[in-house]
């Protein structure tokens, strides 16, 4: 898996000399070298940790002029040639020496760069200069090159500068071998041989023509297909015999290809796929192991971007290990891709359909952040796959470096871990964290410089079972982690910290298990150190082996070491002694078990083992702890073929195939435990992520309640799923492969990394983009994603029978964060599968089953928890309306659980079964229901809800009084479907009109309690209850207030009134006194003069008080004199004087 993170860097390249185009001719990074080939001169850089140019040749104007610009290019594979074919014919081979001129580092630090020279050897015009043909790429082995021309030969050339000649493909029917095979997608097709057309080396004899000319070509050395790709989209295979590419007769026509629009290809030797990519944008992948059938295609036309907005695939190329692929589009952008079709990376913003960024519009200013805006010419990832280099279409000026992490902890001979998931990059570490809040996040660990400065770049990581330590490898050495109290441990002797070439690291408990190599007697041996020391004097145990290991495994205290071509090694560690500086711990080990495997599958790429499963009658907690050698161990090829290895017999089973990665995990574990922590095995490839439970949880003692699960994760197509094998004596019959489980879904661009144990999920990561204004690329960060599991384990459990198991199961995961999510996902999938279940059981005529339901279960196993009512209506509320009587007939009568929920308190969880009663018991039951709980939702001042109970209630009403039908075809999903914050109002208009009818009596109910609750806080005063209270439920205040006048709303007396209702309301706080402006608005809107006099003294609103007495001098007097006589009223004098003086001038003008 490959993440991109952090800004893009930027390679400066020299400016051509006047070139006709500004594009780069040829761009290759072969062993730490970047060579750059452009119109006007070469360039050959580093790609190691500083990034220097190492030497340059650039040509002079003369020979520009006289034998053209540089137009293909190809480096030979040991680096030390360099052939250009200029726009002239002119063939040019350059050779490269490195000289002794050590590069130094800021003037003091040596490194191991040397700076080179690229000198000229041979000029000369090729002998088809004159038949005015272009070319396509160059491909080469270690004596010869090849170069398709566009009369559809191909033209053979020396490294030597010696022209041998071109010859066609032979594309004639050819019944005599059997040997060479068609693409399937033609069945009568023929197969074709390579044959040299011409009398002599300079001479060519066109018998044979072709069609199309050569548009591309693709050459893969270690399986040594050619792959020619023509003008008209034509795409063949040709095999090429260990003879090389120098003889005709040894590129042999073995394949078509079905794709007729193929633009470009590259292939994975490793994973033995092609990827072709076409002139629609898309890119297929086909398996050549597999007669080149297509496995899948990958566009982002799913992310909203189309042939138009990219343009047709420029460009393809493979990460080191073939694990992914970046592809380049004409027009813009790169994106790189899993296997499986995930999207890892892109450069393109992710906008949608209606992208106003596409290429055919002028790009703004909001997009100049993009990279490859213009476009991808070439591309090239370094050797270790932590630098993808990219040049922009139409650019020659400079190389856009993306920084990339890599996470493939369970591969070779690295060890794995769940507990902590780790991303490596050159540099640092991105680890996953989770402690401090449930919200995963991405902590950026830099290494020691001291370290990574003389063994640059990180090669291997490792993390403690207990995900406390990691164990980090570079060039030479070994440093480890504490994360507990984040420090560094390394080597006090750096002389013996380069003696160590790491190739493998496994955690073997409190011991480092290292597979180190001797570079002077070229052979391997495993170092085991104890964490708390790393130097020659704590050295445990030195193990020397056979030959290189190809993958290693541990479990316990059993290691196991396989070689090539599949020898099995497994050993038993014995330690005797403790694990501490104060002691002198003594290691040993022993081998148990060898095996010598034939077989004609591919290599192992990982090996894990498989515990057995323990049995479980009168166990003790000693025994349970006991170690106990591993029979079986699960096996990934590199094809990505999963089998089971039973190591007693060597009988290997096949399981599933094309998967990329997979994890496995076990454990007997008490009550308060981790989830994850009892899961086996899970595994990653094309068809999604999948989960297998081959044993079940299983209680082993009473007294420490211990449980057991064996479970296989897979990712397969972007898709997690679940596996889930049968019981007994044979556990892993292949038809249980078959059962797959859709419900769990990563998205397309979330690539899974394993489990975090503390979440009880999977854990994924994706890719996203921040924008800065201060820099011209964006930042790659990388962004964990959850996906819990419980569900898929909980189903499968129930779906045995096995429901004390599952309650267990759940009982321990009650605590975890998305608990209440897995029990919702739970019902829900499982509603969802008996729906369709009776769907399809009504059209087969099936016969009934008494037995429980799956349905029934999963509702008997969620009612043991506080969230099943929730859980019950919020699935329901998901899912059709149509159906919820089959869900209530297994989860309890709606009615039955809404009282619980009002019983409960549980207000807005019993809002939501309002809908399901007026659907299941009609509209009066759910009417009643909705009165009850209105009043209930009053008492606990929640006007909130009390408001959409309203709402739902007066339409409601109406349509039941109406016998109208338009309910039946409103969705009933959500109560905010009844949110109408007019209606109220408007039905309050229309029932005081005097021409409307009287109010029907479920109107009136709803009018009623909400009266008898104004004038409850009236009546108490409680003012700020009373605001909240008409805006929540949109209650007609004015209306009240014009009845209530000598009611509930009366004042006793202006002195007492103003006192308490100044203690009702906090004038200090400022929602105090918006609440005192809302009533005073309404007091005014029904000239309500005791209310208006209180609240505007309350809030000082001496314009309002000057309208009131300037009519009403008696009124005033009063006022004033209770004022003034009342101590507790001192604050108001000021007031006083305010109006006094008013009023009085107002009184002398109107006498003047």
């Amino acid at each position: 898996m490959y993440m991109a993170y952090g800004w893009p860097q930027v390679i400066p390249l020299e400016l051509p000399n006047c070139p006709s185009t500004q594009q780069i001719v040829y761009f290759k990074v072969v062993n730490s070298l970047i060579l750059i080939v452009a119109p006007t001169h070469i360039e050959l850089w580093t790609s190691s940790q500083h990034r220097v140019r190492l030497g340059k040749y650039k040509r002079d104007v003369d020979s520009i002029q006289r034998e053209g610009e540089n137009l293909r290019a190809v480096w030979s594979p040991d680096t030390k040639l360099i052939a250009v074919l200029t726009s002239s014919f002119y063939l040019h081979i350059f050779k490269v020496q490195m000289t002794e001129k050590k590069i130094y580092v800021g003037g003091k630090q040596p490194t191991d760069l040397f700076l080179s020279n690229i000198s000229l050897v041979l000029s000369e015009q090729v002998p088809f200069a004159n038949k005015n043909l272009t070319m396509s790429n160059f491909v080469c082995d270690n004596k010869h090159m090849l170069i398709g021309l566009s009369d559809g030969s191909l033209y053979n050339i020396s490294w030597k500068g010696e022209f041998c000649g071109a010859f066609f493909l032979d594309m004639l029917p050819n019944d005599g071998s059997g040997a060479n095979k068609l693409s399937n997608h033609y069945s009568n097709g023929s197969t074709a041989r390579g044959v040299q057309m011409g009398d002599g080396p300079n001479h060519m004899n066109h018998v044979m023509p072709q069609t199309s000319g050569i548009l591309h070509l693709e050459f893969s050395f270690p399986l040594r297909p050619l792959f020619v790709l023509f003008s008209d989209g034509e795409l063949i295979q040709c095999s090429v015999s260990k003879r090389g590419l120098k003889h005709a007769e040894s590129v042999i026509v073995e394949k078509r290809f079905a794709s007729r629009e193929a633009v470009c290809a590259s292939v994975a030797p490793d994973q033995q796929i092609l990827a072709v990519g076409t002139q629609k944008g898309a890119v297929e992948l086909y398996d050549l192991a597999d007669s080149a059938s297509l496995i899948r295609s990958v566009s982002l036309h799913d992310w909203g971007y189309s042939v138009e907005d990219t343009g047709p695939v420029n460009c393809i190329v493979w990460t080191p290990d073939n694990s992914a692929f970046a592809v380049g589009w004409r027009l813009r952008g790169l994106t790189v891709w899993s296997v499986s079709g995930c999207r890892l990376m892109s450069t393109i913003r992710q906008i949608g359909l209606s992208s106003v960024s596409s290429p055919v519009v002028k790009p703004t200013g909001d997009f100049k952040y993009e990279p490859m805006m213009g476009g991808t010419s070439l591309m090239h990832w370094d050797e270790h796959g932590y630098k993808l280099y990219a040049i922009e279409e139409g650019s020659s000026e400079r190389i856009i470096a993306f920084s990339f992490g890599k996470c493939c902890l369970n591969r070779g001979v690295s060890g794995t871990t769940y507990v902590r998931q780790v991303i490596y990059g050159e540099d640092r570490l991105l680890i996953v964290q989770s402690e401090d809040t449930d919200e995963l996040k991405i902590l950026h660990l830099n290494l020691p410089v001291s370290y990574i400065l003389q063994n640059w770049p990180i090669l291997y990581v490792a993390a403690s079972k207990d995900g406390m330590y990691l164990a980090v490898a570079g060039l030479h050495g070994l440093i480890l982690y504490d994360i507990r109290l984040k420090r560094w441990r390394v080597f006090g002797d750096v002389t013996q910290e380069q003696q160590i070439q790491c190739r493998g690291l496994l955690w073997l408990g409190k011991i480092v298990v290292v597979c180190n190599y001797l570079e002077s007697s070229d052979t391997y041996e495993l170092l085991f150190y104890p964490r708390y020391h790393l130097d020659q004097s704590s050295l445990l145990c030195r193990k020397p082996l056979l030959t290189k290991p190809m993958v290693m495994d541990v479990y316990q205290d059993y290691l196991l070491v396989t070689y090539r071509p599949f020898d099995v090694h497994i050993y038993h560690v014995k330690i005797t002694g403790e694990l501490s500086p104060s002691s002198s711990p003594d290691l040993q080990l022993s081998t148990v078990r060898e095996l010598s495997i034939m077989t004609v599958k591919s290599h192992p790429a990982a090996i894990h083992f498989i515990p057995d499963q323990l049995p479980h009658d009168d166990m003790s907690r000693s025994d349970i702890s006991s170690t106990h050698e591993p029979s079986k161990c699960l096996i990934l090829r590199v094809n990505g073929d999963l089998s089971l290895l039973d190591l007693d017999d060597g009988r290997e089973r096949e399981l599933t195939h094309s998967v990329e990665l997979f994890w496995v995990t076990c454990g007997q574990l008490g009550e308060k435990t981790n989830l994850i922590e009892e899961v086996s095995w899970l595994d990653y490839g094309h068809r999604g992520m999948q989960v297998l439970v081959s044993a079940g949880i299983r209680p082993l003692s009473k007294p420490f309640a211990f449980y057991l699960i064996f479970l296989l994760l897979i990712f397969l197509e972007a898709h997690l799923q679940v596996w889930y094998p049968s019981l007994g004596a044979d556990p892993f019959k292949q038809e249980d492969f078959l059962q797959l489980d859709p419900e769990l879904e990563f998205d397309r661009e979330v690539y899974p990394l394993g489990l975090l144990p503390d979440a009880g999920v999977v854990v994924g990561v994706s890719q996203r983009m921040s924008f800065s204004a201060c820099t011209e690329f964006p930042c790659f960060e990388p962004s964990p994603q959850a996906q819990t599991i419980l569900h898929c384990l909980l189903r499968h459990l129930l779906q045995r029978d096995k429901r004390e198991e599952a309650l267990r199961l759940a009982q321990i995961s009650a605590e975890k964060p998305h608990f209440s999510h897995c029990l919702e996902w739970l019902l829900f999938t499982v509603f969802d599968a008996e729906i369709s279940r009776q769907y399809s059981s009504k059209n087969q005529g099936a016969v009934a089953n008494h037995a429980p339901s799956l349905l029934e279960k999963s509702c008997d196993l969620i009612r043991n928890f506080p969230e099943y009512y929730d859980v019950v209506v919020s699935v329901a509320r998901k899912t059709d309306g149509r159906h919820w009587a089959d869900l209530f007939s297994a989860a309890g009568r709606s009615t039955e659980l809404f009282d619980e929920c009002v019983q409960q308190r549980w207000y807005r969880t019993a809002a939501c079964y309002i809908l399901v009663i007026a659907k299941l018991e009609g509209p009066a039951v759910s009417q009643c229901c909705a009165l009850n709980l209105l009043q209930a939702t009053l008492n606990e001042a929640l006007y909130e809800l009390a408001g959409e109970l309203v709402r739902f209630l007066l339409r409601s009403g109406r349509e039941y009084e109406h016998s109208s039908t338009d309910s039946e075809r409103d969705s009933p999903r959500l109560l905010g479907y009844f949110l109408f914050p007019s209606s109220f109002r408007k039905q309050s208009n229309d029932a005081k009109s005097p021409s409307s009818k009287e109010p029907s009596a479920h109107i009136a109910s709803v009018k009623n309690i909400l009266e008898s609750h104004a004038s409850y806080l009236m009546s108490g005063k409680e003012l700020s209850e009373l605001v909240t209270f008409v805006k929540g439920t949109q209650f007609d205040l004015v209306d009240y207030l014009q009845r209530e006048r000598y009611g509930s709303a009366r004042l006793e007396d202006f002195a007492s009134g103003l006192e308490m209702i100044g203690q009702k309301l906090h004038m200090g706080t400022l929602q105090s006194r918006l609440d005192a402006e809302f009533l005073l608005a309404n007091m005014c809107s029904v000239k309500f003069k005791e209310w208006i006099v209180v609240l505007a003294t309350l809030l000082r609103r001496s314009e309002v008080l000057y309208d009131l007495f300037r009519h009403n001098l008696q009124l005033w007097k009063a006022y004033s004199q209770t004022i003034q006589a009342h101590e507790a009223f001192a604050e108001y004098h000021d007031l006083l004087e305010e109006l006094d003086g008013r009023l009085s001038s107002t009184a002398n003008s109107e006498g003047t």
